[in-house]
């Protein structure tokens, strides 16, 4: 029984340095950290050094670690981290999500583009957003699967915390098996589908 007791996590060596993501450029921390809590465990968390997807995870801004936040996979769920995941299947998608606070409004908004010292960004609704964005992709024969990787998390103007979106695209995951590939894309929906019902009432 004694390799079923809790171990301690000790939260200054997580496996990886993609774990670690640093928020000292971040002038509202702490709106920063509520806002990144909305999406904890809602999009999928990457880390291109082991080449894992974390779907299955905590966030933690540890006061010993400084501005930082670490990004803990769940200790003893193995089969929610998913491995093989090339990097060469990773790409930027140029949208980003921000608090509808930005426009008095409640839930999420999603921008095509957010850009420091430039206008303030052109935003939709995010469900509509996403709708539209699923759709286009499936008319090409394409499917949306959004996750998140170190970086990510950003600041507009030093006031406004935002998150860019990285994608997955599964058919690029040639090492993998068809089954491997389709499971990896179900586990990424059915967060996405999570977020997507939730996100009139997220807020920060």
């Amino acid at each position: 029984m004694n390799d079923m007791q809790h171990q301690e996590v000790d939260l200054s060596q997580p496996q990886n340095v993609d774990l670690i993501w640093d928020l000292h450029s971040i002038a509202r921390r702490e709106l920063a950290e509520r806002f990144i809590r909305l999406f904890e465990n809602r999009l999928c968390v990457y880390s291109e050094s082991v080449r894992q997807l974390y779907t299955n995870y905590s966030v933690h801004f540890p006061n010993d670690l400084g501005r930082k936040m670490v990004v803990l996979p769940a200790p003893y769920a193995f089969h929610d981290t998913l491995h093989g995941i090339d990097p060469s299947a990773v790409r930027r998608t140029g949208l980003c999500v921000l608090p509808g606070a930005v426009l008095g409004k409640p839930g999420l908004l999603m921008s095509t583009q957010v850009r420091e010292g430039g206008p303030a960004p052109r935003t939709m609704a995010f469900k509509p957003a996403l709708a539209q964005i699923i759709s286009n992709q499936k008319k090409i024969g394409d499917v949306f699967l959004p996750i998140l990787m170190k970086g990510d998390l950003r600041e507009f103007g030093q006031q406004l915390p935002y998150i860019h979106l990285h994608r997955l695209q599964v058919h690029k995951l040639t090492r993998l098996s068809a089954f491997e590939r389709s499971d990896i894309q179900q586990a990424i929906i059915r967060k996405l589908l999570m977020l997507y019902r939730e996100a009139d009432n997220l807020a920060c």
